[in-house]
């Protein structure tokens, strides 16, 4: 293996790993707002004991996402150091907020975990969904930077250089709100299904069926709606694909050959030696 497949592949593995406790981070901190709003409106102490248990998972997978998150920093300096070169001053806006977002969220959820009993109930409250939202922006502002990977704007590129650089140009590029949409998307479905799957293993298992129950109840109605809308961005952003880079889409969909129409597949193995992609669906 030679360097740039290994530097490829350690970005690979680093960024799976990352995005599963990002998108985490980003949906669960309103599950938990919602259950705290319901216990604060009902007085019902199931919801407080679930809002509990939700904020240590928060907390946990905070500590994970930020981790994992200051390893692919390192990492996009140390192996990619030419293109951060040229890229960082260019790009780096959205990075420098995120960090802002991220200290905000730290804050925030430092509040809400050790404010029960301390602070008036609705601010309490709020610094929960203040721990949502800057987690969400969080990750909408890292998806800019990668947007723009997609969509470079921005800039001159004159006699090797970039010159008259315009950071608000190159964060809000053209491939910045299809993606974001897809990804936040895209987390809120994952999470919400997953979440509503351990607790419906734990309501299965008759285990505290009231508490897993409502638990359920809130992750669920998340994922559907995530799942409702994903299409619709999935197709935003697969529209945007094919104009601004039918090479990708190409690519995407296993297409070695130019046609028209050219289907979209569902499954199917490709077998690169004869550059065929066998049993799968046509559309």
């Amino acid at each position: 293996m030679d360097d740039f497949i290994a530097a490829r592949s350690q970005m690979a593995l680093s960024l799976g790993f990352h995005i599963i406790f990002s998108c985490i981070g980003m949906v669960m901190p309103f599950f938990m707002a919602v259950s705290h709003y319901k216990w604060l409106k009902t007085n019902d102490e199931v919801y407080k004991n679930l809002t509990k248990a939700w904020s240590k998972g928060v907390a946990i997978f905070f500590a994970t996402g930020a981790v994992s998150g200051t390893m692919l920093s390192f990492e996009l300096g140390l192996l990619w150091p030419k293109f951060m070169e040229h890229a960082g001053p260019i790009f780096g806006m959205p990075f420098s907020l995120e960090g802002t977002a991220f200290f905000i969220e730290a804050i925030a959820l430092g509040f809400f975990l050790y404010g029960w009993n301390k602070l008036n109930k609705w601010f309490h409250w709020f610094t929960g969904m203040v721990v949502g939202v800057s987690g969400l922006a969080s990750g909408i502002l890292v998806v800019a930077a990668n947007a723009w990977m997609n969509s470079p704007a921005g800039f001159d590129f004159v006699n090797g250089k970039y010159l008259n650089i315009d950071p608000i140009q190159a964060m809000f590029n053209k491939a910045w709100f299809s993606q974001a949409l897809h990804m936040c998307l895209a987390a809120f479905t994952a999470t919400g299904f997953a979440v509503a799957g351990v607790h419906a293993l734990m309501i299965l298992r008759n285990q505290n069926k009231e508490f897993h129950l409502k638990a359920f109840k809130i992750a669920a109605i998340f994922a559907c709606i995530g799942a409702l809308l994903q299409p619709l961005s999935g197709d935003i952003s697969a529209k945007d694909v094919a104009k601004r880079q039918p090479a990708k889409l190409a690519a995407m969909e296993a297409l070695y050959k130019t046609e028209k129409p050219a289907p979209l597949l569902i499954g199917g193995i490709v077998n690169e030696k004869n550059k065929t992609v066998k049993g799968a669906i046509k559309i």
